[in-house]
């Protein structure tokens, strides 16, 4: 392997020669080799945003030339669009601050200048990392930037778009099972007949609201702390450079992001990333939800509930042949509940703001990004591999009602409750259908019970009117 030797304040490195990064990453990547996973694409992305609209700022503002400027901006492009991806291989397990992330983004946009402008690496040549990749900035604040902007992004064009789709699909089914009358269930236990398009279009009002918290999450993000640079104050920058480059990143990514109120808030807390995971965490809630219900409604296929036919995907089994399993629903489920428990992570890691800065930045960072990546992959699959391949079994939902001791709450008003109760006793122990032994007592004409047992009847009484279901409910 061949080695280049480049400089920093500690004295000098050996590089590969290939790699784009200096000094300062070297010395990240020899002392953090804990998990060998580097910080999200999205995140990567977002640095080099914050690095191209520092550079244009700093160029209106006359403190960077238009040469060094169009370098840094030319070189941050290529950043955003992931052409530089592999040479940023630091860990997660870093510095608290990202100040290896930030540097390795500084040296890396510094080589890369000097190699379109055919010279040598490692020169600092034409542009210094530091001073005029970084100027203006510190990690302090490009760092908290960059996950603000990677987070809102992913939140406003993969995770909301994906909870809406998966909203509108739950709505479809719900207007289409709107006349297949099932048994509803509390505590596990027969309970009075619904419809199946009433527990769908439970599932897309929770799919709406998830989606609904989405949009909440990116609000809580618009804030940005670029222009505190060291402890808060701006040492070192223009008073006009954070202004002007968050109106920068606003034009790029259509956010309304905005200069933080109070800088020393915006990069010694990390309330607004702990108030994110928590939306996070109640979007998986929503969804494991929703996918554990489905996954129960379509058990079987004959000794199970099996109300509902779930799309076939995949054999379920190395060793029961023809057996298929609610593989979509288990993906889904076992993604929110890693981001359940990132949530934890995140509030444990945000409460770390020791006096002028958080130092678990990074872990946030991954934790947060990873979960909404995950969140939308699985929910675009659910819905697609899944909801929208749903069937009902309509003669099983019939019969499931028949056979439900809930029937006897229909006789309530007529007969009472402790008379119900011990009808609905019999029909348990005895397996007879409730409406065999009130035949048999003769205690209603059997085309008064047929009104009185009028499935539709109980799920929407009182005359009530069906429901409509709408994802934008």
């Amino acid at each position: 392997m061949s080695l280049r030797i480049e400089h920093d304040s500690l004295g000098p490195v050996e590089v590969e020669s290939s790699a784009l990064y200096g000094a300062s990453t070297q010395r990240a990547l020899n002392i953090f080799p804990v998990s060998g996973i580097s910080l999200p694409r999205s995140f990567i992305a977002a640095l080099g945003l914050v690095k191209l609209a520092a550079a244009q700022a700093n160029c209106e503002l006359g403190v960077l030339s238009s040469y060094k400027a169009d370098l840094i901006i030319r070189v941050a492009e290529e950043i955003i669009c992931g052409d530089l991806d592999a040479h940023f291989p630091v860990d997660i397990f870093q510095t608290g601050s990202g100040t290896s992330i930030n540097m390795n983004a500084n040296e890396v946009i510094a080589n890369r200048a000097a190699i379109l402008e055919g010279k040598a690496p490692g020169r600092r040549c034409p542009l210094h990392p530091n001073d005029d990749v970084n100027r203006g900035q510190s990690s302090n604040d490009v760092i908290p930037t960059a996950i603000h902007i990677a987070l809102a992004t992913e939140l406003a064009s993969r995770l909301g778009p994906e909870l809406k789709s998966l909203a509108v699909a739950l709505a479809d089914k719900a207007s289409h099972f709107s006349d297949v009358v099932k048994p509803g269930r509390t505590h596990l236990m027969d309970a009075a007949p619904v419809t199946l398009g009433q527990v769908f279009g439970g599932f897309a009002r929770q799919a709406r609201k998830a989606s609904l918290r989405a949009q909440r999450a990116i609000c809580t993000l618009e804030e940005l702390p670029l222009g505190g640079t060291a402890v808060g104050t701006g040492l070192n920058t223009h008073p006009s450079f954070a202004a002007k480059a968050i109106a920068i990143i606003h034009e790029r990514t259509k956010i309304p992001f905005r200069e933080a109120v109070d800088h020393f808030e915006a990069q010694s807390a990390k309330d607004d990333l702990a108030e994110v995971a928590g939306n996070l965490k109640t979007i998986a809630i929503s969804l494991y939800k929703i996918a554990n219900d489905i996954r129960w409604l379509a058990s079987g296929p004959r000794c199970g509930l099996a109300e509902i036919r779930l799309p076939a995907l995949q054999p379920g089994s190395s060793i029961m042949p023809g057996k298929v399993n609610p593989v979509m629903s288990e993906c889904l489920m076992q993604v929110c509940a890693d981001v359940i428990g990132s949530e934890t992570t995140v509030s444990f890691a945000a409460s770390q703001g020791n006096f002028e800065l958080n130092t678990m930045m990074p872990l946030i960072a991954y934790r947060l990004l990873s979960s909404t990546l995950h969140l939308a992959k699985a929910t675009g699959l659910f819905c697609r591999n899944c909801v929208q391949g749903i069937e009902a079994d309509v003669s099983r939902c019939r019969e499931m009602v028949e056979q439900s001791a809930a029937l006897a709450t229909a006789l309530v008003p007529r007969i009472g409750y402790d008379r119900a109760a011990e009808i609905a006793k019999e029909s348990v122990t005895t397996g007879r259908t409730i409406r065999e032994i009130v035949l048999e007592r003769k205690m209603f004409e059997p085309s008064e019970l047929d009104r009185i047992f009028d499935p539709a009847a109980m799920a929407f009484p009182d005359g009530r009117q069906k429901l409509t279901f709408s994802p934008a409910g």
